[in-house]
């Protein structure tokens, strides 16, 4: 796993059951909002998710992903979760997102605080940045496909 995502999901595992929730709704209060360009319109919907949730992750030509998310803030652990990925996995090479274990979020002790509903759209998630950039890019050797 990524260094970044693994020191993330070690931060949790270290933590409290008691304080993993409020360190997810930090990560769920520091994810940033659309850049001014992009809009839902330019993004996937992601229907495993209870509440409507889009993402994009362009691979720019370097082999290097970005990640934006648009969840409503009515949905704090979905964005939590969004957080997490987008300071884990942004900038990461297109071998590193694609090598991200589909359930690393179980490290993080999430499944004693979320229902596995809301787990299960965690994963979807993670499958569609997968697909987007294996989409962009036909593989994990990391350049775009033109």
């Amino acid at each position: 796993m990524r260094p970044e995502l693994q020191e993330i999901v070690d931060e949790f595992a270290e933590a409290p059951k008691s304080l993993r929730l409020q360190i997810l709704l930090d990560f769920a209060n520091g994810l940033p909002p659309l850049p001014d360009d992009l809009d839902r319109g330019g993004m996937e919907q992601v229907h495993e998710c209870q509440t409507p949730f889009f993402v994009t992750a362009p691979v720019d030509e370097t082999g290097h992903v970005t990640l934006h998310f648009d969840a409503p803030p009515e949905a704090p652990t979905t964005r939590g979760y969004a957080g997490v990925l987008r300071e884990g996995l942004s900038g990461a090479t297109v071998d590193e997102v694609l090598e991200t274990p589909p359930d690393f979020f179980t490290g993080m002790g999430l499944s004693e605080l979320i229902s596995p509903l809301r787990l299960r759209g965690m994963g979807a998630i993670l499958a569609r940045i997968k697909r987007l950039v294996v989409e962009q890019t036909g593989g994990s050797d990391g350049a775009p496909v033109t």
